[in-house]
């Protein structure tokens, strides 16, 4: 699955960067999304997690946490898209807490950066999601 892929599909897209899998702070923020994922997944919007880890360490992550949504990884060429929404730390070689949502069109109607450490109000999300 692509970001591109779903927005062709007419979906909106919940982006979810995060900095590393496996991870305490990424870790509850996921499972908090899976907990709730109807709140933020449904017939017009994708949640889609993206780290800048290598996709089998997602996998691994994925199957052991049981996330159902996608994890995506942002590997090669390194940080590529999270440079492109701004959340690349390139010092540190990872992706850091943002959360956009991105229409079909590509227009960017929610955006939020957390700072390191800082785990993010999903609450946010919810509101962003209800005009949707």
């Amino acid at each position: 699955m692509s970001l591109e892929s779903v927005l062709g599909s007419g979906r909106s897209a919940l982006l979810v960067f995060y900095p590393f899998a496996f991870s305490g702070i990424c870790g509850g923020e996921l499972s908090a999304v899976q907990s709730s994922l109807a709140d933020f997944q449904n017939s017009s919007t994708q949640v889609l997690a993206i780290s800048c880890d290598p996709t089998f360490a997602l996998g691994a992550w994925a199957s052991s946490a049981g996330f159902t949504f996608p994890l995506l990884s942002d590997f090669w060429p390194h940080g590529d898209v999270a440079s492109s929404y701004g959340v690349f730390n390139p010092a540190k070689g990872m992706a850091v807490r943002g959360t956009f949502l991105v229409a079909p069109d590509g227009i960017v109607s929610f955006a939020e950066v957390n700072q390191p450490g800082e785990p993010r109000d999903q609450d946010g999300w919810r509101r962003a999601l209800s005009v949707v």
